[in-house]
């Protein structure tokens, strides 16, 4: 794969594929802030890694869940008392999404 460095390809890569447009300043204040970042993680590059394992979380938690249970909830009418609108045991919100 090749290396990817911070430039003007990138930049407008990014502002394309996030929709924002960016000033000249603003750009070149990006490009020297991912030159940056992208300095430092090629420096992972020469850590060696031979011998470690691959994990997906660095401590070794089986199952940190807790036990499923039923538990006592808000009472329903209690609730739906404030309520604004509600249609027997639910709330009727207005329209977000056409």
């Amino acid at each position: 794969m090749a290396a990817m460095g911070a430039d003007e390809e990138l930049i407008s890569h990014l502002q394309d594929i996030t929709f924002l447009r960016l000033s000249g300043d603003e750009k070149l204040r990006l490009k020297g802030e991912f030159a940056e970042i992208l300095s430092v993680l090629a420096k992972l590059k020469d850590i060696d890694t031979d011998g470690i394992n691959e994990c997906s979380h660095p401590l070794e938690n089986i199952n940190s869940f807790r036990e499923d249970s039923l538990i006592p909830s808000y009472d329903r009418k209690l609730i739906l008392e404030n309520a604004a609108l509600k249609s027997g045991e639910m709330f009727i919100a207005p329209k977000t999404v056409d």
